[in-house]
């Protein structure tokens, strides 16, 4: 994405989640408790309610910053959650046709190897007189992550504002939390991508760059994004608009062109978790492909044969 048009989005998913979220603080479900009585006058504190109910005053963001600062979090302040803030993802199936600019639009964000993807795309048949469907899954940054449990030395670890993160400085590259992710949504690095110092402070486990040969890596979902008013790079790179992200205090996602009530959008889609049985309680919701888009068999065409043939015979249900 050149710099004009990730400009464009960004002012775009400021523009909507603001609006969209003042309309949520007029109901008391917004998220930020700005003193607005006069608009003009310059403050360098505003209020903000925590995911625990209380309220805090933390410095107001500058130029076009969402949330203050602007700059990844590092070290321990990386293990702390943006206050008030608990972001999702709802991912429309009847909107996906494969096109994979998600999973390059990760890859690229966060300089990963072709064949690393932490965004992943599936035909799924859900029962053999169903027809197949696209089915992108990432880490759904649960609420309830095995994957935290088990880790020996606090690698991995669950924010207040929802993304699950893994900080290399401190991961040793057991691959318990592999074995433990129920959706298979991590995977080791088996090769260095930029030179790196053993606990570098210069490194922040929003970004998940650089990553490092024996530690884990997965979906982070772009909390340092987050900060500037952006969007995560597979929904912004997703050309129909498949993805959409957004903050559930708020009661607002957007995927950069429509911003949508998150409640009302689960509730008249169906919405669901991916695997609810497990009690993983997952951040990422999905609608049912009802009334697709696009057929199933458009998905194909941009592949190999031997690729298609391979996704044919192994359709997940």
């Amino acid at each position: 994405m050149n710099k004009k048009n990730d400009k464009a989005e960004r002012r775009k998913f400021l523009k909507n989640m603001l609006t969209v979220g003042a309309g949520a603080l007029a109901v008391g479900t917004g998220t930020v408790l700005a003193n607005e009585n006069n608009p003009g006058k310059k403050t360098e504190k505003i209020k903000v309610l925590t995911t625990d109910g209380k309220v805090i005053e933390v410095e107001k963001p500058a130029g076009n910053c969402k949330i203050n600062p602007c700059s990844p979090a590092k070290g321990a302040a990386a293990r702390h959650g943006i206050p008030g803030r608990s972001f999702v993802m709802v991912i429309d199936l009847a909107r996906c046709k494969n096109a994979r600019k998600c999973i390059e639009g990760c890859q690229k964000g966060h300089n990963l190897l072709p064949e690393q993807e932490w965004m992943k795309v599936y035909l799924r048949k859900d029962h053999p007189d169903a027809e197949p469907y696209w089915f992108p899954k990432n880490c759904f940054h649960c609420d309830n992550p095995p994957c935290v449990k088990v880790c020996p030395v606090g690698a991995t670890f669950k924010r207040s504002d929802n993304p699950v993160l893994v900080d290399v400085n401190r991961c040793i590259g057991c691959k318990f939390c592999i074995s433990a992710c129920p959706y298979s949504a991590r995977i080791l690095n088996w090769t260095d991508r930029e030179v790196y110092a053993d606990h570098d402070p210069d490194y922040s486990p929003e970004t998940s760059v650089p990553g490092q040969h024996g530690t884990v890596g997965k979906c982070d979902f772009c909390p340092d994004r987050a900060r500037e008013g952006k969007l995560p790079y597979c929904a912004s790179s997703c050309p129909m608009g498949a993805i959409y992200f957004g903050d559930k205090n708020e009661d607002a996602v957007t995927n950069g062109e429509e911003t949508l009530r998150f409640k009302q959008l689960i509730k008249e889609r169906i919405g669901y978790r991916y695997l609810e049985e497990l009690g993983t309680e997952p951040n990422v919701y999905y609608l049912p492909p009802v009334n697709r888009m696009f057929p199933y068999e458009r998905g194909l065409n941009n592949l190999s044969a031997e690729r298609k043939e391979v996704i044919l015979k192994t359709i997940t249900r």
